[in-house]
């Protein structure tokens, strides 16, 4: 499983033009799903989300995580972050999980994290989504479990 997570000032993620999960300060989860993941993996990339320190302290240094920040999640389910890059010029997807796995997996990384965290919004599974973000430093990390 694979977490892209972004430090933001606001985000916000629409499907058919209409708003459906926004947060102001915080994180931006795009969310990859591989053929080998399961619960486990969920809950220790959600565990890893949730504490990761990229949020400055008084110092400005990376010392805080999401909770300490009072931040919000958005998780945004992203297949392509699981893709195969290495030959070629175009990315091959059998890392991917099947959809139904996938699916499965992403909900239940999102009902596992609004039970340990709030605020948690999201995104729309497998949907045509646009995603709008203020990258916060920029503060971006490829998290995998």
């Amino acid at each position: 499983m694979k977490g892209l997570i972004q430090r933001v000032r606001h985000a916000r993620v629409e499907v058919n033009g209409e708003s459906v999960g926004a947060i102001d300060k915080g994180l931006l989860l795009l969310l990859g799903v591989e053929a080998h993941d399961n619960r486990e993996s969920a809950d220790k990339l959600l565990h890893k989300v949730l504490h990761y320190r990229v949020f400055g302290d008084d110092q400005g240094r990376m010392n805080l995580n999401l909770q300490q920040a009072s931040g919000g999640l958005l998780v945004v389910s992203q297949f392509t972050l699981v893709a195969d890059t290495s030959r070629g010029l175009r990315p091959s997807f059998s890392r991917g999980a099947k959809p139904q796995q996938a699916e499965a997996l992403y909900d239940y990384f999102v009902e596992q994290a609004r039970r340990q965290f709030s605020p948690v919004e999201c995104g729309v599974f497998a949907a045509d989504m646009q995603v709008s973000l203020q990258n916060d430093g920029p503060v971006t990390f490829l998290l995998e479990v």
